[in-house]
């Protein structure tokens, strides 16, 4: 069986990534502080000579290159953690799969658009206005620049469940279920994708030898407010308990986000037949999984 090493594999989508490529494929996880799987390998991104260390090692075939600082508002006060996790990091991987001859598939992120547009596709202009959106579209450019064989898939809103960490979707559930309201915001719009969906498509672009960038996600563009409603209709909780709020007036944000990096997937559905379910498919996917 071919090697596959991921990356951040004790995170949502290396979680996702490990149980859907272990059928078919001899799959490495790697982490750096939380083992999430028996047999994973510690691996610090940050760390280049580890990272060199451990691909010469073990030499796989593929890199699913997945570990990144997530965190918006923690990426904009910390922004020497954010470069050295997400631009640095990347760059060393990507090197690394260079030296051994490893095709890199990368994730990245709607967050490298402005928001000013919506529905971007994979050739428009990027313009991030946030630093997690600067640091992932300079991993993208060193990829671009490093490697010969690559793809870059461009995810949004990644949510489901996990056995320890929390995302959108489970902060919304869990505070509806303990009967507290919350406080989502109406004019921010993305492309919601179930990360068990995101680690099909690359499954399924790994399958096909895809390269070069593209939009891997929901499909659906929905703002924050209407994900989160469809999330308490689907789960049966209580929806008034979802109030709308505006973006300029949801305080607790440091970071600014982009208004609509929502992402256009015709790409993704011609080239490599993927169709992904609609919104309420997924979630009730996510709800009897």
């Amino acid at each position: 069986m071919e090697k596959i090493l991921i990356t951040g594999a004790s995170g949502l989508l290396g979680y996702k990534l490990v149980k859907a490529l272990s059928q078919d494929y001899e799959v490495i996880p790697t982490h750096n502080k939380h083992l999430a799987h028996p047999g994973s390998v510690k691996m610090d991104i940050v760390d280049r000579n580890e990272v060199f260390r451990v691909l010469s090692r073990v030499r796989p075939k593929l890199v699913v290159h997945a570990a990144a600082e997530t965190n918006v508002d923690k990426c904009e006060t910390n922004r020497q953690l954010s470069w050295s996790v997400n631009a640095e990091g990347t760059r060393s991987i990507a090197q690394a799969c260079g030296k051994i001859g490893a095709k890199l598939v990368y994730v990245s992120t709607d967050y490298v658009f402005d928001g000013e547009k919506g529905l971007y596709r994979e050739e428009d202009k990027a313009n991030p206005v946030n630093y997690y959106g600067v640091t992932k579209l300079k991993g993208e450019e060193f990829v671009k620049e490093i490697c010969n064989d690559f793809v870059i898939a461009r995810t949004s809103v990644l949510y489901g469940r996990h056995p320890s960490m929390t995302n959108f979707a489970t902060w919304v559930l869990d505070s509806l279920r303990d009967g507290k309201s919350v406080n989502v915001v109406n004019d921010h719009f993305n492309s919601p994708t179930l990360a068990d969906d995101l680690a099909g498509m690359i499954l399924r672009m790994m399958k096909m030898d895809a390269n070069g960038v593209y939009h891997a996600a929901g499909s659906e563009r929905v703002s924050r407010y209407d994900f989160a409603v469809k999330l308490a209709e689907i789960f049966e909780l209580d929806m008034t308990l979802v109030a709308p709020v505006k973006m300029e007036d949801l305080k607790v944000w440091v970071a600014k986000r982009p208004r609509d990096s929502s992402l256009c997937i015709d790409k993704i559905r011609k080239e490599m037949g993927i169709e992904p379910p609609s919104l309420g498919e997924a979630l009730r996917r996510m709800l009897h999984s």
